[in-house]
């Protein structure tokens, strides 16, 4: 089995060692990948800010480590926050980046010292106003790159451009500062043309709020939307870096005090291998003779990415020989819980019950989308390689 070579040598000795002393499934995160592509990330976009989207994998570890590297953090919730200033974080690098959010968790970022609150609508907009006086805020702009990202994110969050620009004006007549504009492209966005579009839409909304204003916005968040290496490869890093940097020349006029990038799935994804046995192999004629591999990891219990054959993971055995294609379920009695059903896969015919699948770039999205106890089934645990 060969894993890719960004991994610790000794990746392989660590995962035998597990295999032998603790049940699968389980995740094994190598903590030097994520900060490569934290420090990947720094020499490529050298004035942003990196806002890790915790939401992304919540590891202590990850937290821990990208505290001491200097990053700065994108927190959903309280509990986020909560694991986040146990590390000493300078309030600074925080922001409240969900624009759905109770007042009484608005009022407890702002006791904690929070002062960057994102916003899409004139009632969230009030709240921050109520029980975070004099804060800064940045307006989420809808985009749609749902045709080209493979996690789309636009139907929920954000809003159009004229609604930007009055929450702006409405943001100053509360005694708020409108800070900037944030925008998030999709989820493993592939059309790298989709930062540019963005960018030339939210370069229209800062030069109408100056012009017509008089509010002038000093923050760029490019949101996330940066890549892992999944089955469908994608460019390289250098060429998003530098698209994305020449898109930002549209700013020049502007004196801009912050940029910032929230990378989630780019900076830990590729760091994760999950590990599962296959716990049944059947053959079902009516799904056109194709084996049915069933893992005891599933949808609900680490790869909910897979719902619609979103996310296509990398998957390694230990096996080798013929191949054929396969169908790959996971442990659960729910008839949702179907990985990969129209998605090619091939696995060797060779595979046996008891053995193990390798499911790469899984560090992001699994164990936090992973369910408490359905169908009594335990929330994905999780190992460090440091």
């Amino acid at each position: 089995m060969n894993l890719p070579s960004y991994f610790k040598p000794e990746i392989k000795g660590f995962l035998k060692t597990l295999i032998k002393e603790q049940p699968t499934p389980f995740l094994v995160l190598d903590l030097s990948v994520i900060e490569k592509h934290y420090l990947e990330l720094k020499q490529g976009f050298p004035t942003a800010d990196i806002f890790y989207a915790v939401k992304a994998n919540p590891a202590d570890e990850i937290i821990d480590s990208l505290t001491q590297l200097g990053a700065s953090f994108d927190l959903a919730s309280v509990n986020e926050l909560n694991k986040v200033i146990k590390y000493n974080v300078e309030t600074s690098r925080l922001a409240f980046g969900n624009t759905i959010k109770k007042r009484a968790d608005i009022q407890y970022f702002y006791d904690q010292g929070v002062r960057l609150f994102v916003t899409d609508s004139e009632a969230d907009l009030l709240n921050i106003a109520q029980y975070a006086p004099n804060s800064k805020v940045y307006f989420r702009l809808s985009i749609d790159g749902a045709e080209t990202a493979d996690w789309p994110l636009s139907k929920k969050f954000g809003c159009d451009a004229q609604s930007v620009i009055e929450l702006a004006i409405k943001a100053q007549e509360l005694g708020l500062t409108p800070y900037g504009i944030s925008f998030h492209v999709g989820s493993q966005q592939r059309n790298i043309g989709s930062w540019d579009n963005a960018l030339q839409e939210t370069k229209a909304i800062f030069d109408k709020l100056a012009n017509q204003h008089q509010i002038f916005l000093k923050m760029l968040n490019l949101g996330g939307g940066l890549p892992a290496q999944y089955v469908q490869k994608t460019a390289e890093f250098t060429i998003y870096s530098e698209q994305i940097n020449a898109a930002l020349a549209l700013f020049k006029d502007y004196v801009l005090e912050q940029i910032i990038l929230e990378p989630g799935r780019s900076l830990v994804g590729n760091a994760g291998i999950l590990v599962s046995e296959i716990v049944l192999i059947s053959e079902r004629p009516h799904s056109g003779n194709k084996r049915w591999l069933y893992t005891d990891v599933g949808v609900f219990n680490g790869l909910i990415e897979t719902l619609g054959e979103s996310i296509e993971y990398p998957i390694l055995c230990e096996k080798t020989g013929h191949s054929d294609p396969v169908v790959l379920a996971g442990p659960t009695c729910d008839s949702m819980d179907i990985m990969y059903q129209n998605k090619k896969y091939d696995l060797p015919l060779s595979l046996e019950i008891g053995d193990h699948l390798y499911w790469l770039s899984t560090g992001a999205y699994t164990t936090s989308y992973s369910s408490i106890e359905f169908n009594g089934f335990s929330p994905l645990k999780y190992y460090t390689l440091d």
